[in-house]
């Protein structure tokens, strides 16, 4: 019987001699990506090597999506155009808006993505806070000639 080959099938190729850990032929991972949730500070956020495995740095991190995650509700229910604007002006200055509110989203969306509960929590959090300061009824008065509310529709999914 020959033992070189399972089935018939062949064996997979053995990885890169520039993987191998010295003599002992171990595989060597700087870091593991993670595709569960996680507890802890030493996370990849948005970037390679941030924050890195320093608390101070991972506190910066969670403090720039919350402030990303509140910005994303300020863009979406700010009124930043004046009304006497020409409609040329206004559309471009719209998606303009957009582009910035989408990019933003998309960038406190990709830190969700790194599946660090922290960094999922104070989204959620920012976006809470900046719902209850700009979107909610607490902090401004209605106004009876303004049906629209914002200079963007509501992000929709």
């Amino acid at each position: 019987m020959d033992h070189g080959h399972m089935g018939g099938m062949a064996s997979p190729p053995s990885p890169p001699s520039s993987t191998m850990n010295g003599s002992n032929g171990m595989m060597h991972h700087k870091m593991m990506m993670h595709m569960t949730f996680f507890w802890g500070t030493n996370a990849e956020v948005l970037f390679s090597k941030w924050p890195g495995s320093s608390t101070g740095m991972y506190y910066v991190c969670l403090l720039f999506v919350f402030a990303l995650a509140v910005i994303v509700e300020w863009l979406s229910h700010c009124r930043l155009i004046k009304a006497g604007s020409s409609d040329v002006v206004c559309g471009l200055a719209q998606t303009f808006l957009h582009a910035i509110r989408v990019g933003l989203a998309y960038m406190v969306m990709l830190a969700v993505m790194s599946f660090n509960v922290g960094v999922f929590l104070v989204a959620v959090a920012g976006h809470t806070i900046g719902f209850l300061l700009f979107g909610s009824r607490v902090f401004k008065k209605p106004d009876p000639q303004d049906e629209k509310g914002s200079d963007l529709p509501p992000m929709s999914c």
